[in-house]
């Protein structure tokens, strides 16, 4: 009977101590953030996703009071950042700051060390601009249906310039061709400067590129826009027809910047975290600087940048594997 009272006083006095020294959830929650937090870029600096971490980073540290560290960590595509993430604690102290490129990697590397869906939890999305389809200057076609026009005609004649080969670029001009009934040649280069300058040179004559490294040399009459893959007419290019004017109405050709962090999460920091981004989206200055880059403020609820991140995966698994393109 001694043995039974001893036993329950310290079982009692042991979980008595678990529940005073072990906050839960909710209360870790309140209590965030206590420290600084490390913000994963997982590409070299001066890129696109680190250019919006560094002008989102000044807005996050006001409304949180902590400092924000950026962290490039350049390898792998990708990959080995994100995965620094993905084996992170889930406590909202790593975080990570991703381009649509990460829902292309998966559909064409099937030995990623994680789930791009299932092992990262969607914070927002934070910026968002559509893509040009760009032709070189002599090309005689002015519109997506005269390209067409040209490329069926001379079948396998055209190259076509992407940043890489399995990169967004990639397989969005292969989707465009698949729909389009076309077939042209692929140039992989390393990265958009590379592929605009081919277009240039007329070593190829059409690409799906950024507006950032395409406004130059189209200001210039080096390059023309026959379209933006966007759903309808981009503010900032108002006389380039949008894909849906050009007979794809379901075509979209988007790059976007957002907010990861590991799963597992409580929900109240992700919740908090979306707030912040969201108001500092709505900030004039951040909007400026990101029209700068060509970039549009994007904003919404973990959901939604979540389902957004499993509708391009699956889409670009599906052209992928009808490409038969892979980075393996």
């Amino acid at each position: 009977m001694k043995m039974s009272r001893m036993a329950s006083f310290w079982l009692g006095l042991a979980a008595a101590a678990l529940m005073t020294g072990a906050p839960s959830g909710r209360a870790a929650a309140q209590a965030y953030p206590e420290r600084n937090i490390r913000l994963i870029v997982p590409f070299p600096p001066g890129g696109l996703n680190d250019t919006v971490a560094r002008l989102l980073a000044p807005h996050l540290e006001k409304a949180l009071g902590k400092t924000i560290i950026i962290d490039n960590r350049p390898a792998a595509a990708g990959i080995v950042g994100t995965d620094a993430v993905v084996r992170a604690e889930p406590d909202g102290y790593s975080l990570l700051m991703v381009a649509s490129s990460h829902t292309v990697a998966p559909a064409v590397n099937s030995k990623l060390p994680y789930n791009t869906e299932n092992d990262l939890a969607a914070i927002a999305l934070v910026s968002r601009n559509p893509l040009l389809f760009v032709v070189n200057s002599k090309v005689a076609a002015k519109t997506v249906g005269e390209f067409i026009a040209l490329a069926k005609a001379e079948p396998g004649k055209l190259n076509y310039a992407t940043v890489g080969p399995g990169s967004q670029s990639h397989l969005i001009t292969e989707l465009f061709a698949q729909r389009a009934g076309i077939k042209m040649q692929h140039v992989p280069y390393r990265g958009g400067n590379p592929a605009v300058m081919a277009m240039v040179t007329g070593d190829t004559q059409f690409a799906v590129l950024s507006p950032q490294v395409s406004m130059p040399q189209m200001e210039a009459g080096a390059l023309r826009a026959i379209a933006v893959g966007s759903k309808a007419r981009d503010p900032k290019f108002p006389q380039v027809p949008a894909m849906a004017e050009s007979g794809f109405a379901d075509f979209e050709a988007i790059q976007w910047v957002g907010l990861l962090t590991t799963r597992g999460t409580p929900p109240a920091i992700i919740a908090r975290l979306n707030a912040e981004v969201n108001a500092a989206l709505k900030n004039p200055d951040l909007v400026a600087k990101l029209a700068q880059q060509g970039m549009t403020p994007a904003g919404g609820t973990p959901d939604e940048f979540q389902k957004l991140i499993s509708t391009e995966v699956k889409q670009w698994t599906e052209v992928a594997k009808a490409a038969n393109i892979t980075a393996e």
